[in-house]
């Protein structure tokens, strides 16, 4: 059993975290009984009783059979009061509202969390809507321009052993390519993402750094289609500007979450 700063770790509450990110993994993939008690190594009449727990509090749904098991409605209310109640959200918001629509594109706002970084806030181009909303997802750091400004604000040493997943043709999958980006994220001050998240997309990060190390980052994703050296220069100087001014506009005082 682990501990973390002298208390023991309760195997009940860690099970139903351990349930619920494994659904969430899931996406728009429903899982059965039997495929969550092996996939958690719990008896299934374990996994059974705190599955329905779980369904009569919200957290968990199952379909009209009672043989397919989903996230529940309460993890989204829970995850909108964590956008809500953060400062540093609540801080970056206006700001990418500006720089969208001094660029006309897709600015973000992500957080690093492990191995990935999730998607804190998006304000989407006017000439390229997706479908899905990034906010709430989740993305591996290796493979995008928040990510890799992120990591670069810390040693090399940190990165996790490879290989690294590929995400399409582009991504860098071994510690080696990453690290010879990372020393040209350092130099240059930001990061550049040319399809390596995402095919027919290019991606300019900029770590927040009002945490050390950085925590938050803001982007610029831009289809490559439209992107000419003069629009990126412009995406660089304006999101260059919007860091700037993002930092400059933060105070103490504020929480600070570990």
């Amino acid at each position: 059993m682990s501990e973390t700063a002298g208390v023991r770790e309760v195997k009940s509450a860690a099970r139903t975290v351990e349930l619920l990110e494994l659904l969430a993994a899931r996406g728009d993939r429903p899982a059965r009984l039997q495929e969550l008690a092996d996939g958690l190594g719990v008896p299934r009449s374990s996994m059974y009783a705190l599955l329905q727990t779980l369904i009569t509090r919200g957290w968990v749904r199952t379909d009209t059979t009672g043989s397919l098991y989903g996230i529940g409605i309460r993890t989204l209310l829970t995850g909108t009061s964590y956008l809500d109640s953060d400062p540093r959200v609540r801080l970056v918001r206006p700001y990418l509202d500006e720089a969208s629509e001094a660029l006309g594109e897709t600015i973000h706002l992500a957080r690093l969390d492990g191995p990935d970084v999730a998607y804190l806030a998006t304000r989407e181009s006017h000439e390229y809507l997706r479908t899905i909303s990034r906010v709430g997802r989740r993305l591996p750091a290796h493979a995008g321009a928040l990510g890799k400004a992120l990591l670069a604000e810390r040693p090399d040493a940190a990165l996790p052993p490879g290989p690294y997943q590929a995400l399409t043709p582009h991504t860098r999958t071994t510690p080696e390519a990453l690290s010879a980006d990372l020393t040209e994220v350092r130099a240059r001050g930001y990061s550049v993402d040319r399809e390596e998240g995402v095919l027919g997309i290019t991606g300019f990060g900029f770590a927040l750094r009002y945490d050390t190390p950085a925590q938050d980052a803001i982007s610029c994703s831009v289809p490559v289609a439209r992107l000419t050296p003069e629009h990126e220069a412009e995406i660089v100087t304006v999101m260059r500007e919007t860091r700037t001014r993002i930092e400059s506009a933060t105070t103490g005082g504020t929480v600070s979450w570990r």
